[in-house]
C-alpha cells in the first residue's frame, strides 16, 4: 500500500468508556478504519485531561478514572481520511476531531524498501 508523501493525519480525542453499538467506540473507530482500507490506526491512552466539559480525567493512584482520555491517529491520503469523516460524525457524540497536513517519510512494512 502506498500513501501519497502528501497526507493528512486525523486525530480524534474521546474518552475510554465512550461506546458505538455496544463495543468501545475507539476499538469501532480502529476496525471501521481497517474495514475501509486505511494505512493504519493508532491508539493512545492518556494519564491526565479533559475536553470541553472542564471535567478533570486522571489515572492517579488513589482515583483510578474510569474514563482516561484516549487519542486515536489516523495517517491516509486525503481522499481516504475525507470519505471517513462523514462516519466519524455519526459516532463520535462527545470529543474532538483534528484533521492535519501530514508529510509522509516512509510507510513500509518488513523492511520492504
Amino acid at each position: 500500500m502506498r500513501i501519497p508523501s502528501e497526507g493528512k493525519l486525523l486525530r480524534i480525542f474521546i474518552g475510554e468508556a465512550d461506546k458505538w453499538q455496544g463495543q468501545p467506540l475507539y476499538e469501532a473507530i480502529v476496525q471501521l478504519a481497517r474495514k475501509d482500507g486505511l494505512a493504519g490506526a493508532t491508539v493512545l491512552k492518556g494519564f491526565m485531561g479533559f475536553g470541553c466539559k472542564s471535567h478533570l480525567h486522571t489515572a492517579k493512584l488513589l482515583r483510578l478514572s474510569e474514563d482516561l482520555p484516549v487519542v486515536i491517529e489516523i495517517v491516509d491520503s486525503e481522499e481516504k481520511i475525507n470519505r471517513l469523516l462523514p462516519k466519524l460524525d455519526e459516532m463520535v457524540k462527545e470529543g474532538l476531531i483534528t484533521l492535519e497536513k501530514a508529510q509522509v517519510v516512509m510507510y513500509r512494512a518488513n523492511g520492504a524498501r
